[in-house]
């Protein structure tokens, strides 16, 4: 194989001349796993208790939105042993293995670790704990990682085997300049995900708002002045209408598994989606779909163009002064799986649903306007999606170029 210049073959592939391949074990660390029966310590409030759960191979930062917490007995040995410190790296050794995490000032002091997961604590003026948590992230790291779990049997590493692990060695300034840079971009995901999280939460308040007539659009009336129906409060020039009287509903036709591929022409869709393609459609135009039986029953999706709704479909269509994408949004937000049918397989009546009541504004220019506003605001929660997606990519190129030398930040 050629290499490039400046660069020389290792144990971990291709790396720069002036890289280096160590184990974990040569920085002398302190290592250590969380203890076992700390489950009798668990509680509403106190410690944080980091989990296999609280860490992802999505970034090296623990995910602290499901947090199991521990109050100690004072004086608890085990306790001091494995307390969280900053910069700690931590490594999961049961299970899962391979998965790093990094110890950073988002966690609450003090916090403590399970007993599926190692601690690695290295000297600062040895090593970046952070760019040594990116390495053990990276790709190659855990493709290393992958081969050595025993699929045959319970998977698990040792601390002599977390000594062990392998990384790649740059100089210390330039752990520091790796880290921080896929820091930078870890940070750049944080915000895009919070801004998505915040997106999402305006999205529920005025679904909510708008379908309830809460909040009416500019021109079309006012919502101050309601009055009680058969769905709660209302304006007054809205109405309660059952939803047979904005609607026709009827279930899909019959069709085997070996009528559905990938490659025919008409998306063919069922009680849980879409299902695959086939060669002949039943609807042609704009229709809600809900899932009529299966694992997503209840469940609502908006179709356009030619399709086969199959049997386990029901396939709502817009009467006459009814707009079709309001009428969706309206079954979306009325989470019909609670109206199931109890059985081994749950199901929907088309009876039952037809007369469930809905809030109705009084003109289909009104439906149409708060349809468009809702259609707004998930075009820009995919365009934020589709923006954190393609900066994660973007974050995988980095780390794949930075953490084998192929570029260099020096």
């Amino acid at each position: 194989m050629d290499l490039k210049r400046g660069h020389k073959s290792s144990d971990l592939g291709t790396i720069p001349e002036d890289w280096n391949v160590i184990t974990l074990g040569s920085l002398n660390p302190f290592i250590t796993s969380g203890s076992r029966g700390w489950a009798k310590y668990y509680s509403e409030s106190g410690a944080p208790f980091i989990r296999i759960t609280n860490l992802s191979r999505m970034s090296i930062y623990p995910n602290l939105s499901d947090l199991k917490f521990v109050q100690l007995p004072p004086g608890n040995t085990e306790g001091a042993r494995t307390q969280l410190k900053y910069g700690d790296l931590l490594i999961s050794i049961t299970a899962d293995i391979g998965i790093s995490g990094f110890a950073d000032n988002s966690i609450p002091s003090p916090a403590y670790i399970n007993q599926h997961i190692a601690l690695v604590r290295v000297d600062p003026d040895k090593s970046d704990a952070k760019f040594l948590s990116y390495y053990l992230a990276s790709e190659a790291a855990q493709r290393v990682f992958s081969a050595g779990t025993d699929q045959g049997a319970k998977a698990g590493m040792n601390l002599p085997g977390i000594r062990a692990i392998k990384t790649v060695f740059p100089s210390l300034k330039e752990q520091h300049r790796i880290a921080t840079a896929l820091s930078d971009m870890d940070a750049l995901l944080a915000a895009i995900d919070d801004l998505i999280i915040k997106k999402r939460n305006t999205r529920q308040g005025a679904t909510q708002s708008l379908l309830s007539g809460r909040t009416r659009l500019p021109g079309f009336g006012s919502s101050h002045d309601r009055r009680q129906s058969q769905v709660g409060l209302i304006p007054q020039d809205w109405k309660a209408i059952p939803l047979h009287g904005l609607s026709w509903m009827k279930s899909g036709e019959n069709i085997t598994a070996t009528s559905i591929d990938q490659t025919s022409t008409f998306p063919c869709f069922g009680g849980n989606g879409l299902r695959g393609y086939t060669t002949r459609f039943t609807h042609d135009g704009d229709f809600a779909l809900i899932g009529r039986q299966g694992a997503l029953c209840g469940n609502v999706l908006g179709v356009s163009g030619r399709f086969f709704a199959s049997e386990h479909a029901i396939v709502v269509t817009a009467l006459p002064g009814t707009d079709i994408s309001w009428l969706t949004l309206v079954l979306g937000n009325m989470h019909l799986n609670r109206y199931s049918e109890s059985s081994a397989q749950p199901g929907l009546s088309v009876k039952k649903i037809a007369s469930l009541m809905v809030a109705t504004p009084p003109t289909k220019a009104e439906q149409a306007a708060i349809a468009a506003v809702l259609s707004d605001m998930d075009a820009e929660l995919t365009a934020l999606e589709q923006r954190r997606d393609k900066t994660r990519l973007l974050k995988q190129g980095m780390m794949q170029e930075l953490l084998t030398g192929r570029t260099r930040l020096v």
